[in-house]
C-alpha cells in the first residue's frame, strides 16, 4: 500500500522563487511557456521544502500531530504515536524516532515545544544540515551498546549512523575484512587499541592464538626477534654487555658502535618489513663480539670461568637438595648407584684439583 504524507508547504512564494536555482529556473520556464500541472507544481514545491529542511519536514508532522506524554486524549486533537503510525502505514518505532529527534532539538531551543504546536500549522524549520545531529535512524543507538558506539564514532569524527550500520551487520564487516587488506589493517589497529582496556578480550585472543598452530609459531618467531632486538638495544642505551656466564660489564667502545649500527638498520625497517632475519644477524654479530671481548680481557676471562663454575655448582647443589630418599627401596636401581659412584669420584677429583690450586698451598 502506498501512503501519501503531505509535506508542509514552504513559506517561500511559489515555484518561481524556490531556493534551488536549477529547479526554480526549470519551473519558471515551464510557467512562462505553458501552465504547470498542479501535481507537478506541488511536487516541485515539496521537493524544495525537503531539500532545505530534510527530515525536519517529517518531524514537524509528527511533533504537531502526536500527543506528548502526560497530555490526555480529550485535551487535544492530537493522537498517540501508535495511532499516528497506523494512519501513516508505518511502525510506531519509526514515528518515535522522529518524535525523539524533535524532543532533543526542543531541549536545545532549536524548535518549539510539542505543546506549542497545532496540527496542520507550518513553522520555520532548521536547516537540513543539523537534522542528523538529533535524529537516529536505528533503534540500537538508544541502547547502552548503541550509545557507546555513537560516542566512539563522534570521537573519530564520523557520523554515528555509519558506525551503527557496521555494528548491526557483522557478516558484512567480516566480508570486508576478508576481502580488503585496508579494512583488515583498520580492524587490527582497532583491536589493538581495545585490547589495552579489555582484559577479557586479551584472554580470549591469547586463547585463540594458543589454539592455532600457525599463530603460535608466528608469535614465537616475533617474540624471539623482539628479544634479540632488545638485547642489541640494551647495549646501545645502557652501554653494558651481559656475558655468556651472566656478568654485566661495560661494553667496549667498538662493540657499542657496532651495536648502534645494527640498531639503526633495524629502526629504519618499515612496519610491513620482516625484522626476523635482520634481528638474527644483529644478535649473532653482537653476541660474537661479546665473546671476543671476554676472551681479549685476561681478568674478565678468569672471572667468566669462575662465574660459570659457581653457576653450575649451585645448580647441582640445588638438584641434590631436592632429592628425597625416604622411598629408596621402591626406586632402587643398580644403575643409580653406579652413576652416583661415578659422580662421587668426579667430585673428589674436583675437590682435589681445587685444593691444589688453593693459595694456602
Amino acid at each position: 500500500m502506498t501512503v501519501a504524507i503531505d509535506l508542509p508547504e514552504p513559506s517561500a512564494p511559489p515555484a518561481a522563487e524556490l531556493q534551488d536555482s536549477v529547479a526554480g529556473d526549470v519551473v519558471h520556464d515551464a510557467v512562462a511557456a505553458d501552465p504547470v500541472h498542479d501535481s507537478v507544481l506541488r511536487d516541485a514545491r515539496e521537493f524544495g521544502a525537503y531539500a532545505r529542511t530534510g527530515g525536519w519536514a517529517f518531524a514537524l508532522k509528527v511533533a504537531r500531530s502526536v500527543r506528548p506524554g502526560g497530555q490526555a486524549a480529550g485535551e487535544t486533537p492530537k493522537v498517540s504515536a501508535k495511532e499516528f503510525s497506523e494512519l501513516a502505514g508505518c511502525s510506531a518505532e519509526r514515528v518515535m524516532r522522529y518524535y525523539k529527534a524533535w524532543d532533543k532539538a526542543s531541549d536545545d531551543g532549536l524548535v518549539p515545544l510539542f505543546e506549542a504546536l497545532v496540527p496542520g500549522e507550518d513553522i520555520e524549520l532548521p536547516d537540513a544540515d543539523v537534522w542528523l545531529t538529533y535524529y537516529t535512524s536505528r533503534s540500537s543507538a538508544t541502547s547502552e551498546r548503541g550509545t557507546a558506539i555513537t560516542a566512539a564514532a563522534e570521537a573519530e569524527g564520523i557520523r554515528p549512523t555509519k558506525a551503527l550500520e557496521v555494528a548491526e551487520n557483522p557478516t558484512a564487516l567480516r566480508a570486508a575484512i576478508l576481502a580488503d587488506p585496508g579494512t583488515a589493517q583498520a580492524a587490527r589497529s582497532a583491536l589493538l587499541d581495545r585490547l589495552k582496556e579489555d582484559p577479557a578480550l586479551q584472554t580470549e585472543l591469547a586463547r585463540d592464538i594458543a589454539r592455532t598452530d600457525e599463530l603460535k609459531k608466528a608469535v614465537a618467531s616475533e617474540t624471539r626477534a623482539a628479544d634479540r632486538i632488545g638485547y642489541v638495544r640494551q647495549i646501545v642505551e645502557n652501554g653494558q654487555i651481559r656475558t655468556p656466564a651472566g656478568q654485566t660489564v661495560e661494553a667496549p667502545a667498538e662493540l657499542r658502535a657496532e651495536a648502534e649500527r645494527h640498531l639503526s638498520l633495524l629502526d629504519e625497517l618499515d612496519d610491513s618489513e620482516e625484522a626476523g632475519e635482520w634481528a638474527t644477524e644483529a644478535y649473532d654479530t653482537v653476541k660474537g663480539l661479546v665473546v671476543q671481548a671476554v676472551e681479549a680481557d685476561p681478568e674478565l676471562r678468569v672471572q667468566e670461568r669462575r662465574t660459570k663454575f659457581y653457576s653450575s655448582l649451585q645448580k647441582a647443589t640445588k638438584v641434590f637438595e631436592e632429592l628425597t630418599l625416604d622411598d629408596a627401596d621402591d626406586i632402587y636401581e643398580d644403575d643409580m648407584v653406579q652413576r652416583l659412584e661415578a659422580l662421587q669420584s668426579a667430585i673428589g677429583s674436583c675437590i682435589t684439583a681445587l685444593r691444589k690450586a688453593s693459595p694456602a698451598n
